[in-house]
């Protein structure tokens, strides 16, 4: 048998790795807990009234405002916002959403990344009529033809200054 100061230590160390054990199993089971599911995950309609046709216009008005500052911003808006839609939604209809907008937007966002660099309003607005085509084919390929984006008539944001500030 163990002298005492041993069976001590022995006894210890037991303990202390049950402990540990109890720790551990209590971490592993946070860890593996499921988050909550929300309650309300917005579409990808809502997601593309809410997020990309807001900036889809106002990159537009502040062009044609000659606030190229602003329109630089709003373009560096537009696309973020669908790369934040592509991970809220990344299917639709069972194809990648980022994919297809990728596939569609590339070509028209250099070209007016290109026109608001240079200040070019002609070059902006074929650029702009493009990435409007662009979006109006995805539209078409899912089977909602019935939405069709154009180029805006009016500004409709009534409470933002597209005046060109200190660039």
């Amino acid at each position: 048998m163990y002298p005492p100061h041993h069976r001590l230590r022995l006894t210890l160390t037991a303990v202390t790795l049950a402990g540990l054990a109890i720790v551990a199993t209590g971490v592993g089971l946070r860890a593996e807990t499921p988050p909550p599911s929300p309650t309300y995950l917005p579409s990808v309609s809502d997601l593309m009234i809410a997020t990309i046709q807001p900036r889809h216009i106002r990159l537009w008005i502040a062009a044609h405002s000659g606030n190229w500052a602003f329109s630089a911003y709003e373009l560096g808006n537009l696309k973020g916002a669908l790369n934040r839609v592509s991970r809220a939604q990344p299917l639709v209809d069972g194809n990648s959403f980022a994919d297809m907008t990728t596939a569609v937007t590339q070509q028209p966002f250099e070209a007016l990344a290109q026109a608001i660099k240079q200040k070019d309003i002609g070059r902006f607005e074929q650029s702009y009529a493009d990435l409007t085509a662009a979006c109006n084919s995805c539209h078409q390929a899912l089977n909602r033809a019935a939405v069709v984006i154009k180029v805006p008539q009016s500004a409709s944001v009534a409470d933002l200054d597209f005046a060109p500030g200190a660039e």
